[in-house]
């Protein structure tokens, strides 16, 4: 099933575009328990040349094979041996380069959110982090490759985003291309992983 979404618009641009225009939009997942969304407040950019901390900068290989394409699909990845991670495939296929969903600010579904972190913490931090934020919205291994214009997993425009301030910084928890300034967050937003 089709659903209002910002992916069309999203695939005509540059890795690091995407990763700025999705802040404010929409992450909705359609659980049998009812929707879970969020706002995304806080990205990760990662290209496919002079970007040592991307998956993709020493080519294909089984784990990353996703992230080539074709863009506005899903990327999840498992970490640390116990969080996934999120992201949208960006580029044209065959490029490797994606957008990593941090932080989200949750909208609806906090309940169901709060059930699958198996805790009754503060708004702000029920998906202040990728791993988190997988917890919360139930996402794993099963949404890799998924088209992220379709339920259950989807990503959808917020028309009342309107201008937003954006911070760029330094990327967080890579050891390798530290010096990129490929993180962006909503500026002010109690949100975000990390100021």
């Amino acid at each position: 099933m089709a659903v209002p979404s910002i992916i069309d618009k999203l695939n005509k641009m540059d890795t690091v575009k995407v990763a700025r225009e999705l802040l404010g939009h929409y992450l909705c997942h359609q659980t049998p328990a009812g929707l879970i969304s969020g706002i995304i407040v806080e990205t990760e950019a990662y290209l496919s040349r002079n970007d040592p901390a991307c998956h993709a900068a020493s080519g294909k290989t089984r784990r990353n094979e996703t992230m080539f394409g074709p863009p506005g699909i899903a990327y999840v990845y498992f970490i640390y041996g116990i969080y996934y991670c999120f992201n949208v495939v960006t580029g044209s296929s065959g490029t490797g380069e994606a957008v990593l969903i941090r932080s989200v600010k949750p909208v609806s579904g906090i309940d169901i959110m709060k059930k699958k972190r198996g805790m009754n913490c503060e708004l702000q931090k029920l998906a202040n982090g990728p791993g988190k934020l997988c917890i919360a919205f139930g996402i794993d291994k099963k949404h890799d490759g998924h088209n992220l214009k379709k339920e259950p997993l989807f990503l959808a425009e917020n028309k009342k985003r309107g201008m937003i301030n954006v911070t760029v910084a330094p990327r967080i928890g890579v050891s390798a291309g530290k010096d990129k300034l490929f993180r962006y967050y909503i500026s002010g937003s109690q949100y975000v992983s990390r100021r």
